[in-house]
């Protein structure tokens, strides 16, 4: 009960830090977020499960299992915003990293951001039927 308890409260802090590692290259992050999403799921229920066996045993609850759990959910929910984020906006974003990469300039790279913020606002606006 203790090991499922503690794995899952490893695998919820994975979720939240492997989606703050994997922001920086656009393919990667799709890749990370599946990983995270994964540990997500699996935390969710190795900490429910803990929970539940400790109920059933009439035992107090494990250290970490709630903690898992909660971490995991705010996991879950980010990885699941990404890959949603990365489905409606994947080639506004990944011109945004061609241009960036190529940007050597300060002024390059503000080209890049605008072109990337209309090229976005444009599709909000199409999105919302406008």
């Amino acid at each position: 009960m203790r090991q499922r308890a503690l794995a899952a409260l490893a695998l919820g802090v994975l979720s939240l830090l492997g989606l703050a590692l994997g922001l920086g290259n656009l393919r990667r992050g799709v890749f990370v977020a599946v990983l995270t999403l994964v540990f997500a799921v699996t935390a969710i229920w190795l900490g429910t499960g803990a929970s539940r066996q400790a109920r059933r045993s009439r035992t107090a609850r494990p250290r970490g299992a709630i903690s898992g759990v909660v971490l995991a959910g705010f996991g879950l929910a980010f990885s699941v915003l990404w890959l949603l984020v990365l489905a409606v906006f994947w080639p506004q974003l990944s011109a945004y990293y061609s241009c960036m990469s190529g940007a050597n300039t300060v002024a390059a790279q503000q080209v890049c951001h605008s072109q990337f913020t209309n090229s976005v606002g444009g599709e909000i606006s199409v999105l919302n039927g406008q």
